[in-house]
């Protein structure tokens, strides 16, 4: 039997936002659509086959944690990440550039060999190449593969961010090379450039020119304003090639995604729905809830009445609150799974909105709620 080729096509618009499909070999992908994280093979808190009753339909996974623990070799031996894992459903894997930039003790960028830095663990010494980091994503046998970027931290200094800016786009030529031809997989490019629009643009002219599957922006979600995030996909926005997936890296709430869609992205990735769920903050329809907050303490209600899957509401706010101050693991796992849940209600509402042609009014309606 031969195996589906990855596909895309954008279904309806309404402005700028996006209703769409991903088609894969493992399954297709509605977009706008949110991807859980599992970062080390794994979603915290949470079995996998209730993250896929969620309606989560891709999760991503991370080549930096996974090249240090458990390695490759032992993933490739299992016959890939999905077996590994136990998991049906699509996976992207980052490059690892993200976590070099902001995890590494020590870490050295050197244009020929890539990034030289010492693992966060034990302060081994790797190198990793846009050759190596592809070498990588292959074994692990992902879906979606990302190239191999430079992600510098958030700064004024202009020439430091071109030089950066312009060293992703030599990486993610030899991305590309590696990569090779594979129609049943995706390689998506990485725009970078901080804030700047003119680098933004150069950015993404150079990628087109090498032409990917599809187009990330990276660089975001490290310490600007939501303004300025804002601002940068209003620049991006107009030029972005439309007949591929647009994916904004690492964002975010669910305010972020909101003005995202109306600004044309397809897909996310976040931590925050998995990490605020162990720290006992838990998203609704109606805002946030700290559960931990005493005056939960007595609060028989449910954390959202208008989630009915799982059966979550059976648990109170009193009831999670005590979990919460008394340690137990199930709090987090209950809370981690709401989370996760709302945010793919949340895509369900957006990508039905876009279908009916009222997203702009269910974006206003929630873009200072939630």
């Amino acid at each position: 039997m031969s195996l589906k080729k990855f596909n895309f096509n954008v279904i309806q618009n309404e402005n700028n936002s996006r209703l769409g499909l991903i088609e894969t070999h493992r399954g297709n992908i509605q977009t706008p659509a949110f991807m859980p994280v599992g970062t080390q093979a794994t979603i915290k808190g949470a079995f996998i086959d209730d993250i896929i009753k969620t309606g989560s339909e891709i999760i991503l996974s991370n080549t930096y944690h996974l090249m240090i623990r458990p390695g490759v070799e032992r993933i490739e031996l299992a016959g890939g990440l999905h077996e590994f894992m136990n998991c049906k459903l699509p996976i992207l894997t980052d490059s690892g550039g993200f976590q070099v930039m902001s995890l590494s003790k020590l870490n050295k960028i050197d244009r020929e060999k890539g990034a030289i830095f010492q693992s966060h663990v034990d302060g081994k010494t790797f190198i990793l190449s846009p050759e190596e980091s592809i070498k990588i994503q292959k074994k692990l046998n992902s879906d979606i593969v990302m190239v191999m970027d430079e992600c510098p931290k958030n700064s004024n200094d202009y020439k430091k961010i071109k030089n950066s800016m312009e060293l992703s786009s030599y990486w993610a030529k030899r991305s590309k090379d590696e990569f090779g031809v594979n129609p049943h997989k995706a390689l998506f490019g990485i725009i970078q450039g901080g804030l700047f629009d003119d680098l933004r643009i150069q950015s993404l002219e150079n990628l087109i020119d090498i032409n990917f599957d599809g187009y990330a922006v990276g660089g975001l979600a490290v310490g600007e304003t939501q303004d300025e995030m804002f601002k940068v996909l209003d620049n991006l926005s107009r030029n972005l090639p439309k007949n591929k997936p647009r994916y904004l890296m690492g964002v975010g709430t669910p305010s972020d995604i909101l003005g995202a869609v109306k600004r044309g992205i397809d897909m996310f990735d976040c931590v925050l729905p998995t990490r605020s769920g162990r720290t006992g903050l838990a998203f609704t329809w109606n805002g946030r809830v700290q559960i931990r907050n005493s005056l939960n303490k007595n609060d028989n209600t449910p954390l959202d009445s208008n989630i009915s899957k799982f059966n979550l509401n059976k648990y109170s706010k009193n009831y999670l609150n005590h979990l919460y101050n008394t340690n137990e693991m199930l709090a987090s796992m209950i809370l981690t799974l709401n989370n996760i849940n709302f945010y793919q209600e949340l895509m369900s509402e957006i990508r039905k909105n876009i279908k009916n042609g009222t997203f702009e009014d269910f974006h206003n309606m929630y873009i200072n709620i939630l």
